[in-house]
């Protein structure tokens, strides 16, 4: 009886091991685009933070791509709110894009994390 518990814990322990979630950049609500991609902009006086949530199912892991659609499902939205609003921003430098990447082995979810601050253009 003691081992039977002792496995079953063991094997629950190992499934959940296997699961990592990327780091929330914001608690607050998301707004869907699609059924991947969230998103939520915090405005400043110059002009937003966005923060944008990208998750999909890969039967194989392929991270590189995850991530390449996380970061151009941000930049595109940071684009479309700027357009309407009627603003025009500054080009958003990649490097400034803070991002996390998380795998669920058990559901064959891969998840991206992304948040990076956007700047109006000067007038």
């Amino acid at each position: 009886m003691k081992k039977t518990i002792l496995l079953a814990c063991l094997a629950i322990v190992c499934i959940f091991a296997g699961c990592a979630t990327p780091v929330g950049y914001n608690e607050k609500p998301l707004s869907r685009v699609d059924k991947d991609t969230s998103y939520r902009v915090d405005d400043h006086p110059d002009g937003f933070t966005i923060t944008v949530y990208y998750s999909r199912y890969q039967f194989i892991p392929e991270s590189d791509a995850v991530s390449q659609a996380g970061k151009s499902a941000l930049l595109s939205t940071a684009y479309d709110v700027a357009e309407a609003r009627g603003k025009k921003i500054q080009s958003i430098n990649e490097q400034r894009i803070k991002m996390s990447m998380g795998r669920n082995g058990f559901s064959g979810i891969t998840s991206w994390t992304g948040a990076v601050k956007v700047y109006y253009m000067k007038e």
